[in-house]
C-alpha cells in the first residue's frame, strides 16, 4: 500500500507489515513546515488503525533527514502568535511527537542526514534510532533565539540524561554521529547505503516474532512509567497487564509456539483486542 491519503511533504509505503513513512521535500532537505505536521498526524492514524502494520520505519528523501523548521517567512518564522496570547500557542512539533508518543506500534528513526531543530526533537519519541555515518544532529534553539520545542525537554534527559541534554541544548552546536552514539541518542550507525537495511532488519524482528497487543502495552508501559516517583506505579499496570495477556489467545500461541518451535502467527490486534484497563493513565483513580 502506497500513500494512502495522498500526502504532499511525506511519502507512506507498507511492505512485510512495515510502514515506512519519508519525509519528502529533499530540495529543502526536508525542512518541517505545517503541511508536513498535518500529515504526519495522519500517517500515524494510519498505522494505528491498520493491523497488518507491526512496525513504523521514518526516514528522510534525499540526503538530509529533516534540517530544521522552514526559515523562508526570515525573522517571522517563529512568530505563530501575531497579537494573541502566547499562552494558548500550541507547538506543532510538540503535537507531532505527542502523536508519537501515543502510537501503538514501535517506531524506528533512519536517520539518513542533518537531523537539526525539529528535525532533531522529532526522533526522540522513536524508539529505536539507526542514523548514518554522515548524519549531523544539533539542538540549535537558544541559537535561534528560542528554546526547545517538541516536548524534547521532557524526552531527551530521559534518552541520554540531564548533563548531555543541557550540553547539547546549551550550546546548540552540531555534532556528528560519533557523538550521538556515545551520547545515547542513537542505538548504531550505519554507512549510507546500509541503513535502511538495517532499520527493516529490527522492524522485522518485531513483526515476525512479536505479539501486536502485547507490543502495544510494553511500548506505553515503558515511556508512561518511565517518569514515575515509585515502583508501585508499574506494579499497578503490569499486574492487570500480565493477567489479562495470560488468559489470552496470544499467550497460548507465544507458549505454544516456542515448544513446538516454529514462527508464532498472533490471532489477536490492537484495534479490536486491548485490554479493558487499556488506556489506564485515562482513569485518575487507576494508580
Amino acid at each position: 500500500m502506497t500513500d494512502p491519503a495522498g500526502f504532499q511533504q511525506i511519502t507512506y509505503a507498507v511492505t512485510d507489515h512495515v510502514a515506512l513513512i519519508t519525509l519528502n521535500r529533499p530540495d529543502k532537505l526536508n525542512a518541517f513546515t505545517e503541511t508536513m505536521a498535518r500529515e504526519l498526524l495522519a500517517a500515524f492514524d494510519i498505522t494505528d488503525g491498520d493491523d497488518d502494520v507491526r512496525a513504523v520505519i521514518m526516514t528522510g528523501a534525499g540526503r538530509g533527514f529533516c534540517a530544521g523548521a522552514d526559515l523562508s517567512e526570515g525573522g517571522a518564522t517563529f512568530n505563530y502568535s501575531g497579537n494573541a496570547d502566547v499562552s494558548e500557542h500550541r507547538d506543532g512539533g510538540g503535537l507531532v511527537t505527542l502523536r508519537m508518543f501515543e502510537s501503538l506500534k514501535p517506531i524506528i528513526g533512519a536517520i539518513n542526514g542533518a537531523a537539526v531543530g525539529i528535525g532533531a526533537t522529532m526522533t526522540l519519541p522513536m524508539d529505536m534510532r539507526l542514523a548514518s555515518t554522515g548524519a549531523r544532529f544539533g539542538f540549535v534553539f537558544a541559537r535561534r533565539g528560542i528554546v526547545p520545542e517538541a516536548a524534547s525537554s521532557w524526552f531527551l534527559p530521559k534518552i541520554v540524561g540531564i548533563s548531555r541534554a543541557l550540553e547539547w541544548t546549551l550550546t546548540g552546536r552540531i555534532f556528528d554521529a560519533p557523538e550521538a552514539l556515545a551520547g545515547g541518542l542513537v542505538r548504531s550507525t550505519h554507512e549510507p547505503d546500509d541503513l535502511l537495511g538495517a532499520a527493516q532488519a529490527l522492524a522485522a524482528e518485531i513483526a515476525d516474532n512479536t505479539s501486536p497487543v502485547s507490543v502495544a502495552l510494553t511500548r506505553q508501559m515503558l515511556w508512561r512509567l518511565s517518569a514515575a516517583d515509585h515502583p508501585m506505579a508499574a506494579h499497578k499496570v503490569d499486574s492487570p497487564g500480565i493477567a489479562s495477556r495470560g488468559v489470552s489467545a496470544d499467550a497460548m500461541e507465544g507458549v505454544m509456539s516456542f515448544l513446538e518451535k516454529r514462527q508464532p502467527s498472533f490471532p489477536l490486534t490492537v484495534t479490536t483486542d486491548m485490554p479493558s484497563f487499556y488506556p489506564w493513565w485515562v482513569d485518575p483513580t487507576f494508580l
